[in-house]
């Protein structure tokens, strides 16, 4: 049963809403980060720039796992609401965008392994295949259109919480942004 308010205004959990933004502000400050590094010159300053991207990307995929782990043996969610089709395809969103998250990560971690990266001048971890400029590129490409189909994604869905609340009066975004609920008596 999910958390049901006096007035039958149905909400994430606490845990949820936090694991939501901070999962959501690192992806986009990762986005943000990973455009910033080619600004650095090549040397330590860009090995510090990829170093914060990996030390990040790290702590998205903690994040991640603990977000999953809540899910699936916690977390009570409210039903999806909306015309049926939208109901139908809120899960089917939500998923993807895990999946789309743990891909992006992985992707990452590759690109690391191949490129054998720096970790802040501190020690280098063994490249698979560093020289490789071609293997490299692919799966630098991988990485950053995996990334950017993420916050198409992402957009979508913030759009589409919107939406509910535009057009079909709903107030789902109440359910994930405290401020934005309505009045325990009723009133908006």
């Amino acid at each position: 049963m999910p958390n049901t308010r006096a007035d039958g205004f149905q909400v994430y959990d606490a845990r949820s809403i936090a694991l939501h933004w901070v999962t959501a502000l690192l992806v986009i400050g990762q986005w943000l980060g990973a455009h910033a590094i080619d600004w650095f010159p090549r040397g330590p300053l860009r090995v510090d720039a990829r170093s914060v991207h990996i030390l990040i990307g790290l702590l998205l995929s903690g994040i991640v796992v603990i977000r999953l782990m809540w899910r699936l043996t916690h977390a009570e969610r409210p039903a999806p609401s909306g015309p049926k089709a939208i109901r139908a395809l809120a899960p089917v969103v939500h998923w993807a965008l895990y999946a789309l998250v743990i891909a992006v990560l992985i992707a990452g971690v590759v690109n690391t392994v191949v490129r054998g990266d720096s970790f802040f001048g501190l020690f280098k971890l063994p490249g698979y295949h560093p020289e490789n400029k071609l293997l490299r590129g692919q799966v630098e490409s991988i990485h950053e259109t995996l990334a950017n189909v993420l916050l198409i994604v992402a957009g979508t869905h913030a759009l589409a919480a919107a939406l509910h609340g535009w057009l079909w009066r709903e107030r789902v975004l109440g359910r994930m942004i405290p401020a934005l609920r309505p009045e325990k008596n009723g009133r908006a």
